[in-house]
């Protein structure tokens, strides 16, 4: 066979064979990562991220600099390549090289000749990225990029707070767990009793679609205990620039503890939080829930009845706190549910307080989703929970980015309440040819591509940012 038809393959439509090959020289299927360079102009997410993280490698023997290899690796996780062997072949993409910050996006001046035509960073450099540890990252030979996670942590909220051109009157920050299943022996896994498997369980923390906390925690973590210190840090971060702003903490019953609740009373925080439900509390609501169940035998439909209640523990509580009950019976039978409140008055109508208020909560699990489905977050399959610590970092990371893309670029469009992997696929994952010429680099994009108009209103917007 000849070499042609080797590296051929063919295919059958109609009257005609179809004849395909990978020989189309400078192609990329990512021209929407343009988008994403711009945004990254007009935020400076990765260069604060790039911030976060101290470089001892010898300044001369440096071909990949530090800013350079954390966007490969985030820009890549927002395309969609969650793995590191797939950089080995990326690394040739010359407009994923403009991309990222290379001078030489064809891979022409490399230090080795066998490195030509590839001008990013391989498997093996971003791998030593990831396995790197602050304490000996100074006399390791070969780990020598360290990320202090501190300083990201700060770095997140930050960009929230800089996403805001004045100080709001109120926000929400919502918490939440899941679990992350693991197959092997990483370290922090453990049997989780809920979850049914060997996990760890991440902790979030957003407001509204930003991005303020991941924290990767072993599976045998209390979250009402972890959450404690991320809350304080936070608050006090968002309190040093927005002193006035009212803070309203929203989570489930997985962080429903006195010390929570205590933390937030002290602090100035109001909340609702869910609680889980006990004889004593089905008690109180015993003549709702029958008023329910009328309402629902005389309708045929789902009934409601709020209730607003006081209630103390026996013994975990120090004092007694204000709980909205919801007393709904439905077809397939009663469905109480309980929330704890500091909210009172004329706006902590019981009703309002688990509809409007804690229910809205839900929209925080399309956002775990995004980091999961999406951002690939549960890749962490390092052996440490150091290094898989910042793989989850990365995808927050590549999660702030495609979010700034929404926020800026997508207003008014129909893509402004877009998932991440919606808008990656319709906007990001656009096939150009790449001329580079001493001047110019030069991205042909399809003629016929669908949403070409959408891509240009997008650039727009972002240059009236």
């Amino acid at each position: 066979m000849t070499e042609c038809k080797q590296q051929s393959l063919s295919f059958q439509a109609g009257r005609r064979e179809v004849v395909a090959a990978f020989d189309g020289g400078s192609l990329s299927s990512d021209a929407g990562a343009l988008l994403l360079r711009e945004v990254e102009r007009r935020t400076g997410i990765l260069e604060r991220f790039a911030r976060c993280f101290r470089d001892h490698r010898d300044p001369d023997r440096i071909e990949h600099p530090l800013p350079q290899l954390l966007a490969q690796r985030v820009f890549g996780i927002a395309l969609g390549y969650e793995d590191l062997n797939d950089h080995d072949e990326l690394r040739k993409d010359p407009l994923f090289a403009v991309v990222a910050g290379s001078d030489d996006p064809e891979g022409r001046h490399r230090a080795r000749r066998r490195d030509g035509g590839s001008a990013l960073a391989g498997k093996s450099t971003l791998s030593r990225l990831e396995l790197s540890r602050p304490d000996s990252a100074s006399e390791s030979r070969y780990n020598r990029i360290a990320a202090e996670e501190l300083e990201i942590d700060s770095m997140m909220v930050g960009v929230f707070t800089n996403s805001h051109a004045e100080a709001p009157r109120e926000i929400v920050l919502d918490l939440d767990t899941t679990d992350d299943p693991v197959h092997g022996q990483q370290e922090g896994r453990f049997f989780h009793a809920y979850y049914g498997h060997y996990c760890f369980v991440p902790l979030y923390v957003f407001c509204g679609e930003h991005l303020l906390l991941s924290r990767l925690l072993p599976g045998n973590a209390d979250a009402r205990e972890a959450v404690l210190p991320e809350l304080a840090r936070i608050v006090r971060q968002i309190r040093w620039v927005w002193p006035e702003v009212r803070i309203i903490v929203r989570g489930d019953s997985g962080f429903c503890s006195d010390k929570v609740l205590s933390f937030c009373e002290l602090h100035g925080l109001d909340y609702a939080l869910g609680m889980a439900k006990n004889s004593r509390l089905l008690k109180k609501i015993e003549r709702a829930m029958r008023k329910a169940e009328r309402g629902f035998r005389r309708t045929g439909e789902a009934a409601r009845v709020f209730r607003s209640i006081s209630y103390r523990t026996r013994r975990s509580w120090s004092r007694s706190r204000r709980v909205v009950a919801k007393a709904e019976h439905m077809a397939l039978g009663s469905n109480p549910r309980f929330v704890v409140t500091s909210i009172q008055g004329a706006e902590g109508d019981a009703q309002w307080v688990y509809e409007e208020l804690y229910c809205k909560r839900g929209d925080m699990e399309n956002r775990i989703k995004e980091q999961q489905l999406d951002m690939f977050s549960d890749r962490t399959s390092a052996a440490s929970l150091m290094g898989n610590q910042l793989r989850l970092y990365f995808s927050g990371v590549a999660y702030m980015l495609v979010h700034g893309l929404r926020r800026l670029g997508l207003q008014g469009t129909e893509l402004a309440r877009a998932q991440c992997g919606t808008i990656r696929t319709k906007l990001l994952k656009v096939a150009a040819r790449v001329r580079v010429t001493a001047r110019k680099v030069w991205i042909s994009m399809p003629t016929a591509y669908p949403y070409a108009d959408l891509f240009r209103r997008v650039r727009l917007n972002l240059l009236r940012c």
